[in-house]
């Protein structure tokens, strides 16, 4: 079993409210990890930790070989580790084709995984999460489910090593949910750590290898 991502021993306190103590959090190749607990229980601050959004008071976070005390979202980043938060990733201002353009341009992570997909090939993604009639759009105009599409569609052309995704079924259609955890799976099958948290315990379940 290859861990790709690992958050180790993480303790996090906001002022008398210690909101997590030891939490770790693993993330392996090629498969999906689901991160379950009740409304207020770290699962976010988990995450935003474990990618340096948020500073953890002590714990550790491993990329491959790399070893973090205090990581930041651009190292992690560029090792290949991809964060979609359960806010709007997108720029309402730019069309969906825009940002898809975005991706294929920026420098290649230093850790990707080898991916079934050209990055450069980015209307056959949005073709594949069903975006390909929104591509010229602007994402003020379209819809939350089809903006979690673009996302991943985002996702698929940086061939990350890691995708961290925080409540990617909150506020989306069921035939958008259908379509979500199918794009989460596939990028499992093509070797990406997928880490999950969800409040729909059923559909979080349903797409998950493991959970924590």
């Amino acid at each position: 079993m290859s861990h790709a991502f690992t958050a180790q021993s993480l303790g996090k306190t906001f002022g008398s409210l210690e909101v997590l103590k030891g939490a770790s959090l693993w993330g392996v190749a090629g498969s999906v990890t689901a991160l379950l607990g009740r409304n207020g229980s770290g699962k976010t601050t988990l995450i935003e930790c474990a990618f340096g959004l948020t500073r953890a008071d002590y714990g550790v976070v491993k990329v491959g070989k790399h070893v973090f005390e205090r990581p930041s979202p651009h190292r992690l980043a560029r090792l290949g580790v991809f964060y979609l938060p359960e806010r709007d990733l997108l720029s309402p201002a730019h069309t969906v084709e825009r940002h898809l353009k975005a991706a294929v341009r920026l420098p290649r992570p230093t850790s990707t995984r080898q991916g079934t997909d050209s990055p450069g090939d980015y209307l056959a993604v949005a073709e594949r999460l069903g975006i390909a009639e929104i591509v010229h759009r602007r994402c003020f105009q379209i819809s939350g489910g089809e903006r979690r599409r673009a996302e991943l569609a985002i996702a698929f052309l940086r061939q990350p090593l890691c995708l961290l995704a925080d409540e990617p079924f909150a506020g989306i259609t069921p035939v958008d949910r259908v379509a979500v955890a199918v794009a989460l799976r596939e990028l499992a099958g093509q070797g990406c750590a997928v880490i999950v948290t969800g409040h729909d315990v059923a559909d979080v379940l349903d797409l998950a290898d493991t959970v924590t």
